[in-house]
């Protein structure tokens, strides 16, 4: 279970759905006979599906997690977006107390589920189908599977097996200087985004929005 102190909780669906589906690479830990197992799986997160959502993904058939996993367990996803270190030097009220020492702030999403196999063409290739349109997208001329030779395709799709986790429950933490005073907050959205790096740009931006739904901006 992650640490998770209440100021660092994130609790909007959408929020943790928009993480997810930004950066889909999602690492899944199991536990299998050698102890725990991690592998990174590109994954599509369902949300109309049953109760609160499920994700679906493949892998390599010589990927022993889809048969060396224990069924009675849950299975954990992390989704992990930026994260960005932040100088105690961006705080405003560091010169009148000194009290403050760098941190490293980031947001993810936890997934919790049972691990289901697909070792079925069909639901892999629906699946296979469904991530490379969400990823041609941005293509200016996208790539689908009819583009390959038929042979080929079944080649590929028979040495990949599909892996479908509902979920059961869904953490989100967003560590993003909720901790500190809203003076502070914008002194470390400001000191980032001033570095021109686009990770910390991208970081500025999630604190930026944490800081917004706050109604500190």
């Amino acid at each position: 279970m992650v640490y998770l102190p209440t100021h660092f909780a994130e609790h909007d669906p959408a929020s943790l759905h928009t993480l997810m589906a930004e950066y889909p690479l999602g690492m899944l830990i199991t536990l299998g006979g050698d102890g725990l197992s991690a592998n990174h799986v590109p994954f599509i997160f369902e949300s109309d599906h049953g109760e609160r959502g499920r994700l679906i993904g493949h892998v390599a058939r010589n990927n022993a997690v889809w048969h060396d996993h224990d069924p009675e367990r849950e299975a954990l996803v992390v989704f992990q977006s930026t994260q960005a270190y932040v100088s105690p030097n961006w705080y405003p009220t560091k010169p009148e107390t000194h009290k403050a020492v760098p941190t490293w702030n980031y947001a993810v999403v936890h997934v919790y589920g049972q691990l289901i196999v697909h070792d079925d063409e069909k639901w892999v290739r629906g699946q296979s189908g469904k991530l490379t349109k969400i990823h041609e997208a941005t293509q200016p001329d996208p790539w689908k599977m009819a583009d390959a030779p038929r042979e080929y395709i079944e080649m590929m799709l028979s040495n990949i097996v599909g892996i479908e986790i509902p979920v059961a429950r869904m953490i989100g933490k967003f560590k993003a200087n909720q901790n500190r005073e809203i003076v502070d907050r914008a002194g470390a959205i400001a000191g980032l985004d001033a570095t021109g790096d686009p990770g910390n740009v991208a970081m500025a931006e999630v604190m930026q929005e944490v800081l917004r739904r706050s109604g500190g901006a």
